[in-house]
């Protein structure tokens, strides 16, 4: 089977080259390479310019074996957290353009085993890079009401986020909860009626968030764009829920996540980066009918000062 084949469509893929005003001679990194579908878009740009990409999934090593001729172009198997320490190991220590594509790929989803998927059963998995130690196995067993609690609520939205944790914690003590059919077993009668798909939907997003480390992961990563990017490069990032967003609006707008933005002793703003897009920029009803991932994408673009 030709694994690029089974990865989405890039999302947003005109915009995401607009957003990165690529020059043909410049150094652009995509912090997320999956199929490849952004990159392969960005290295038609570039003439004597250089590509480095980041994924630490096993899948999007094999599909970067397609490029490993191209002399412009760089895999990096890690996670981008480590921006900055991989890129200087790589001779790339200032870049011209940053690109992620936040959340998981429709591939990751549709491989059952993974178990990213509320639609086919397997074992409670949810790493994105399976040589990590955490699953959500391991959350949902050994983790107290409250951590659960805290889990559901803050990272799903979960409305009724305790009520599940101690349905969760009340049902491990007869057997472990092993697999996805009986997650959803045992939450199916809180699931508000109509409306099942979507919390079960909200349940697994806490659970992938926390098994992957995925709002640490992103602040580290938004901070150390600051420190790369040449004056006037471009940061160019897409989210798919509220809280990836508002980490996002928030460093570009007061260059760190919460509180006022710092000023100087003359009153100027001390910010890295400045807002190229005013609101996040959504897909258009056309891209969104051909793609339904589109949907929830929330596109924000800043160029460094």
């Amino acid at each position: 089977m030709d694994l690029q084949s089974t990865y989405h469509e890039p999302v947003m893929l005109t915009e995401c080259l607009d957003g990165l005003d690529i020059q043909p001679e410049g150094i652009y990194v995509d912090v997320t390479f999956g199929g490849g579908g952004h990159s392969r878009a960005i290295l038609e740009k570039l003439t004597t310019g250089r590509l480095l990409v980041f994924d630490q999934d096993p899948d999007a090593i094999a599909n970067a074996e397609a490029y490993k001729n191209d002399e412009r172009f760089t895999f990096i198997a890690a996670n981008f957290r480590h921006l900055k320490r991989y890129l200087k190991l790589h001779k790339a220590p200032k870049v011209d353009g940053i690109l992620a594509d936040l959340g998981v790929s429709s591939h990751q989803i549709n491989t059952p085993e993974r178990g990213f998927s509320t639609r086919f059963d397997a074992d409670l998995d949810m790493r994105m890079n399976p040589a990590s130690e955490k699953t959500a196995r391991e959350v949902l067993n050994v983790r107290s009401t409250a951590e659960l609690q805290r889990i559901l609520g803050m990272y799903g939205e979960v409305t009724n986020a305790r009520t599940a944790a101690e349905a969760i914690f009340a049902a491990r003590h007869n057997s472990p909860i092993e697999t996805v059919s009986e997650l959803k077993g045992i939450l199916m009668r809180y699931a508000p009626k109509h409306r099942e798909n979507k919390y079960f939907a909200q349940v697994f997003q806490a659970l992938r968030i926390e098994v992957n480390d995925e709002l640490s992961v992103l602040e580290e990563f938004l901070t150390q764009t600051a420190e790369v990017l040449n004056p006037g490069g471009r940061l160019v990032v897409m989210s798919y829920h509220s809280l990836e967003d508002r980490l996002v609006k928030n460093f570009i707008q007061k260059g760190k996540f919460d509180g006022q933005v710092e000023k100087d002793f003359y009153g100027n703003e001390i910010k890295p980066l400045k807002s190229i897009t005013r609101k996040p920029i959504e897909a258009t009803p056309e891209e969104t009918a051909r793609n339904p991932r589109a949907r929830s994408a929330k596109l924000r673009v800043a160029e460094k000062i």
